[in-house]
């Protein structure tokens, strides 16, 4: 039964939403049930918790490079290039 609970919650990107008050609301009721004890539910937010932290950085991680991917395919210059481009620029007009 445990291990069932920690694969439903963690199915999908969706635990990377969810917060830890509503991990702690949902094991909560689990513990009132009486399905859990209260040192399991403990065990189980935190590792939940935990899970959805990587979780949320893993698909930051993923997001950001799907971003750079498609601005690189489109051509579309990232800020540190339009930087150096504007310095390139104040460089030249300043020697006229």
């Amino acid at each position: 039964m445990f291990d069932f609970i920690k694969k439903t919650m963690l199915v999908g990107a969706g635990l990377a939403a969810v917060t830890k008050e509503k991990i702690e609301e949902i094991i909560g009721e689990l513990v009132k049930k009486g399905e859990l004890s209260e040192k399991e539910g403990k065990e189980m937010v935190d590792d939940l918790v935990e899970k959805s932290k990587k979780v949320k950085k893993d698909l930051d991680k993923k997001v950001e490079k799907i971003v750079a991917d498609t601005l690189n395919k489109l051509n579309i210059p990232t800020r540190a290039e339009l930087t150096e481009l504007e310095k390139k620029i104040d460089k030249l007009a300043k020697k006229k």
